[in-house]
C-alpha cells in the first residue's frame, strides 16, 4: 500500500465510498440516538478526571459560550471533548469521501463554530483545551497529565 493512505488508526482515506446499505428510515433512527452530552466517551473521561485530578470541576457549563464539557472555574480552564467525526479531526484529509454536501456542510459548520467559541473564550481570559476522542481512547494517561499540568 502506498505511504500516506492510512493514518495511525488504520483508516484508509483514499478508498472509494460504497452505497449506504441501510435504509433512510433506519439510518434516521440510528442518527437520532446520537447524543450531544453524557456520551460514553464523556462518562469515561469524567471518571478518569475525578480519579486523577484533585481539583473541582463542572461539566457542561451552560453559562459559557460553547458549553464546554469540563470547566475548572478557579483555573479558568475549559476542556472540550470532541468526537473525531463530528468535529472533523483531520477533516481536510477525508472530506472528499463524504457522500453528500449535507455532511460536509455539517462538519464544516461545527469546525467554524468550535473555532469561534475557542477564540471568544480566550479573549475573555479562559485557557481552552480540546481533547479528541482518539486521545481519550488510546492515550488517556497522557491526556489526563496534560490537564493536570494545566490546572496546577
Amino acid at each position: 500500500m502506498p505511504s500516506g493512505t492510512k493514518n495511525f488508526v488504520g483508516r484508509n482515506y483514499k478508498r472509494r465510498r460504497s452505497k449506504d446499505r441501510i435504509s433512510k428510515a433506519t439510518r434516521s433512527r440510528l442518527m437520532s440516538r446520537i447524543r450531544s452530552k453524557n456520551t460514553g466517551l464523556e462518562k469515561r473521561f469524567f471518571a478518569l478526571l475525578r480519579k486523577h485530578v484533585k481539583v473541582r470541576f463542572k461539566t457542561h457549563a451552560k453559562d459559557l459560550r460553547g458549553k464546554p464539557d469540563v470547566v475548572f472555574p478557579d483555573q479558568r480552564l475549559c476542556v472540550f471533548v470532541d468526537g473525531d467525526f463530528w468535529h472533523g479531526w483531520q477533516y481536510p484529509r477525508w472530506k472528499h469521501q463524504m457522500k453528500n454536501k449535507f455532511w460536509r456542510d455539517k462538519i464544516e459548520t461545527n469546525r467554524k463554530r468550535d473555532n469561534r467559541n475557542r477564540q471568544y473564550l480566550r479573549r475573555k481570559g479562559w485557557k481552552v483545551l480540546r481533547v479528541w476522542e482518539h486521545q481519550v481512547s488510546s492515550n488517556s494517561p497522557k491526556t489526563i497529565d496534560l490537564i493536570k499540568a494545566t490546572t496546577q
